[in-house]
């Protein structure tokens, strides 16, 4: 299943962020700390490179992810030249006091009232960062929700006279390469429903979750995973509770659903949808995929 959405608004919300890079001085690109790499926005990446702009990566939601994977993420991220990274939850004010100090020591000739510290929020949508953006002014200043997208048009702050700040819409990117970010990201709620088949996005989830996490769907449904593939899981989990339509059969959608929703809750414990290691795994696989036949091959064929 190839997931692709890229709604209207933006395309005018990328050029307007590319013209706001020019005047900041840090980007704050706000991940989901279970799917980090296949929701960092290549066109964020850009734009910060093209200006040569530091990067502070914010591991949000981190008291959903494994611990083990978002550890292996920071070191990861922290070899970068120019990036910083931290794990915290926005919406813990406490957590999120931390991020101006960490953005001050990225951009140190910043941060008077004659040269104000700039900084940008960024980020694919439903990530947080509009909850880092109240967190930090400790008032309500930007629309949060449970649905990607609320957010539509820059807004800009005064955080105190020697620094600012700019919250930016989610902007996602024209076409997801690889299908399975689309499906760990619809499955993390950064896509619209719109754009996807629950059901097939609840299959995939299940798929790695008998891959990673057995125990966590035993300890959550009560049956054993042994031999399942995606599909019985979902099957499985219907006749546990009971979800049925009309005829007596198992009410896949809403079973599908009520996965989803366990997962991105937290309901079904701390879960990491991908590691340094699968996702260099997968570009291994997927480069070895496109490498042509020799020609002799070719001509056997």
């Amino acid at each position: 299943m190839s997931i692709q959405w890229f709604p209207g608004h933006m395309t005018s919300a990328r050029k307007k962020a590319a013209e706001t890079m020019e005047r900041i001085d840090v980007v704050i690109e706000v991940l989901d700390a279970r799917v980090p790499e296949a929701g960092s926005n290549p066109l964020i990446r850009e734009l910060r490179l093209h200006r040569q702009r530091p990067c502070l990566k914010i591991l949000n939601k981190t008291d959903l992810a494994d611990p083990a994977a978002t550890k292996a993420w920071l070191q990861f991220y922290n070899r970068q030249k120019g990036v910083k990274a931290v794990s915290l939850s926005c919406k813990k004010p406490g957590e999120a006091a931390k991020v101006p100090g960490l953005c001050a020591a990225l951009a140190p000739h910043r941060g008077t009232s004659l040269k104000p510290l700039r900084m940008l929020i960024m980020g694919i949508p439903n990530v947080g960062k509009s909850t880092l953006m109240n967190a930090l002014l400790k008032r309500r200043a930007a629309l949060v929700g449970d649905e990607p997208a609320i957010t539509k048009s820059q807004q800009s702050f005064d955080l105190n006279d020697h620094m600012t700040l700019t919250d930016t819409p989610g902007l996602m990117w024209p076409k997801i390469e690889h299908d399975s970010d689309g499906l760990m990201l619809a499955a993390s709620h950064a896509i619209g429903r719109n754009a996807v088949i629950d059901e097939e996005v609840a299959t995939y989830l299940a798929e790695l979750l008998l891959e990673r996490y057995p125990s966590l769907l035993t300890a959550r449904y009560g049956f054993s995973p042994d031999s399942m593939d995606g599909a019985d899981v979902i099957a499985a989990i219907a006749r546990k509770r009971g979800y049925r339509i009309k005829g007596g059969d198992p009410d896949l959608e809403k079973t599908a659903l009520m996965l989803l929703q366990d997962y991105r809750t937290g309901a079904l414990g701390r879960i990491s949808l991908e590691t340094p290691q699968s996702r260099s795994a997968m570009l291994e696989k997927t480069k070895a995929a496109e490498v042509p036949l020799p020609t002799e091959i070719i001509t056997t064929l």
